[in-house]
């Protein structure tokens, strides 16, 4: 008989950094009495392209239509994880981090709660993107690193480190 073994099936997961000038939007969770934060996003369904399972997450997630974006959504970061977590054989996850810029009238009529049927609710909060230095972040990327929102990133930093349980601890 063959068992499962961690990380021997590959999920694939979409997120957007959702700017409005220099504040982000975040999916704020309280887990096990600890404050989570998390960029809006899900993940992507067999045979999805990329770009439709991201703008069906926005939607989901916030009530954000892409079509409604001035400029489209810019891979920004790639992340591999293979992290152990409670329940069954974990997945790998590649997450496809990208970068999402509206307006305040966009913003004004996103949503402001999530619901999420296994992370429960979670409500949509604003703060300066800098502001995410040491906030328990999902999945983790460097976004108080930016020089600014709009920044232009190297694409070796483009691809980060991977995540495992030495480097990451699931909450």
């Amino acid at each position: 008989m063959t068992y499962a073994q961690p990380f021997d099936r590959i999920k694939i997961r979409v997120a957007a950094a959702v700017f409005d000038g220099d504040e982000i939007g975040l999916i704020h969770r309280n887990k096990e009495g600890r404050d989570q934060y998390t960029l809006p996003g899900g993940n992507v369904e067999p045979g999805e392209p990329i770009t439709q399972a991201l703008a069906r997450e926005l939607h989901e997630e916030l009530g954000l239509d892409l079509a409604e974006v001035s400029s489209a959504p810019e891979l920004t970061w790639l992340r591999d994880a293979m992290v152990t977590r409670p329940g069954g054989t974990p997945p790998r996850k590649l997450h496809l981090v990208f970068r999402v810029h509206i307006s305040a009238p966009i913003r004004a009529r996103l949503h402001t709660v999530e619901h999420d049927d296994t992370a429960g609710v979670g409500h949509l909060v604003w703060s300066h993107y800098k502001d995410t230095v040491g906030k328990a972040l999902f999945p983790p990327v460097p976004l108080a690193e930016l020089a600014a929102p709009t920044a232009p990133l190297d694409a070796a930093r483009s691809l980060l480190p991977t995540l495992d349980d030495t480097n990451y601890e699931w909450i």
